[in-house]
């Protein structure tokens, strides 16, 4: 997990807060990291309309990406209407030929909400998608690793298969850039978001032996471990 990873999430901010830590500390031991979301998240302002509140998700997604060091992609579809169709899957597969990630993290198969669950199954599409041999400007390319990372909406049946170590570098850097997100701040929908998943890492860091974790599901790895870039 140490070349190239690629985070997908539902709406902007969600790999951003759940998945951002590790990113952080990724990026830091020299990957390349790029956060997709399929949609902006563009209907929880309780104020903006979802033109404007669009347009806002996206300048805090941008900059979000580039206070880690990832890069930043935001598909067209829409919160709450995101498709489970080989047309999203394919579109994010040719993205995974493009930056040929050696690992993928994006939401948990079970989740209160709909586009979270669409999000799993077309990463898990698109990530068969493709390594099939296609007619397609771009080569193959074979993920190795499919991580599920912990979000607060997607914990039904979550049983961490390994913890990332997040340092105090990497985590900083996380908070310094999460803080200028209006959601994770509290002011969409009064959760303290950025409490929340600091305490989460405090929790997971005692189960692991750090001060810090960030936990994850691997589907294809049954035993807890300690994953380190």
């Amino acid at each position: 997990m140490n070349r190239s990873v690629l985070a997908v999430g539902g709406h902007i901010g969600d790999m951003d807060l759940s998945a951002g830590p590790t990113l952080a500390k990724l990026v830091l031991e020299g990957a390349n990291a790029t956060i997709v979301a399929l949609t902006p998240g563009e209907r929880g302002h309780p104020r903006l309309s979802p033109a404007e509140y669009r347009r806002q998700k996206v300048a805090e997604g941008e900059a979000f990406a580039t206070a880690i060091g990832a890069d930043f992609m935001v598909l067209g579809y829409s919160e709450g209407f995101l498709p489970d169709t080989d047309d999203v899957a394919l579109e994010l597969a040719t993205i995974i030929r493009d930056q040929q990630p050696d690992t993928v993290i994006t939401h948990w198969r079970h989740s209160s909400q709909r586009d979270h669950e669409h999000t799993a199954r077309i990463t898990e599409r698109a990530i068969y998608l493709a390594d099939l041999p296609m007619d397609h400007e771009l080569p193959r390319h074979a993920v190795r690793t499919l991580l599920h990372t912990e979000h607060a909406e997607d914990l039904r049946d979550f049983t961490p298969t390994a913890y990332v170590p997040i340092p105090d570098d990497a985590f900083y850097r996380w908070v310094s850039a999460i803080r200028h997100q209006a959601f994770a701040r509290g002011e969409t929908d009064g959760f303290r978001h950025i409490d929340y998943y600091t305490a989460l890492m405090t929790m997971r860091g005692c189960q692991a032996g750090y001060p810090r974790a960030c936990a994850v599901l691997d589907p294809s790895g049954p035993e807890v471990s300690k994953l380190s870039a």
